[in-house]
Parts: C-alpha cells; sequence; structure tokens
C-alpha cells in the first residue's frame, strides 16, 4: 500500500469533548463549532463569506483504524457490514466529511452552524458546496 503525508490546516473547536456521546450526523444535534486555522494557510480561505456551504474534512483522530467490520450505527442487533459501506469514523483511514454552513468569519477563525466532530479534531481540507451539487447524505 501507498502512504501519504498529511498535515493539519486547524482544528476544530466544539463543545463536543466525548467521542461517544457526540452526535453521528450534523442533523442529529450537532452544535454550532468553529474552525480554527492556521496563520499560514488564511490566505486560501478566499472569497468564502457567511451563508456559503462548505465540506469539512478531517482527521479522525481518535477512531480505530484497524476495523473493517461494523454494525451500522452500533446498532449491534443490525447485521456486520463493510466499513466502507458506512459513515463509521473506524476504518483505515479515519476521514471525516461534513456539510456545514458557514455563519461567520473573523481573523484565523470560521463559525459553522452546526458539526458532529470533536473539540481538537485536525481538519485537513475544506472544499466549497458548489451550486446544484448532489446532497452528500
Amino acid at each position: 500500500m501507498a502512504t501519504f503525508e498529511l498535515r493539519s490546516i486547524g482544528r476544530v473547536k466544539s463543545a463536543l469533548d466525548d467521542i461517544d456521546s457526540a452526535p453521528r450526523q450534523a442533523d442529529e444535534g450537532a452544535p454550532p463549532a468553529w474552525l480554527v486555522f492556521d496563520q499560514e494557510v488564511i490566505a486560501g480561505l478566499g472569497t468564502l463569506r457567511a451563508g456559503d456551504e462548505i465540506i469539512v474534512i478531517t482527521w479522525l483522530q481518535r477512531a480505530r483504524r484497524d476495523v473493517l467490520r461494523v454494525h451500522p450505527r452500533g446498532e449491534i442487533a443490525r447485521p456486520a457490514e463493510g466499513v466502507f459501506n458506512t459513515r463509521s469514523p473506524h476504518r483505515p483511514n479515519p476521514i471525516g466529511l461534513h456539510r456545514a454552513r458557514i455563519t461567520q468569519i473573523e481573523s484565523t477563525r470560521m463559525a459553522v452552524s452546526a458539526l458532529e466532530a470533536i473539540n481538537g479534531t485536525p481538519i485537513i481540507d475544506i472544499k466549497p458546496v458548489l451550486a446544484g451539487e448532489i446532497e452528500l447524505r
């Protein structure tokens, strides 16, 4: 297998501290959060503005990397499924995808309306949601 090097461009600042009690999806009660960017990447925010929708790509650093099968949503009564057919954070490369709406930008940080990532989660990239783009669910 090939390996790749990623570097964090910032961190999530959130009221969520516990992975077990965090919502599984943003629309399941995720709180507003801040994306705090490293100073050297601020120019990359360009013309992003409050109201824009973005995809936040994170590294789920507390996830297990040795899992290939899970019970969807952790429900043991459901049959085990291959991890690539689920949204489980536990997977060989624990990359998180989070659709969010920007509510405010100030200096090196950006507020988003709801984010299910826990406090301190590394941000590896953000991308704009393009007009007419298919819903990511």
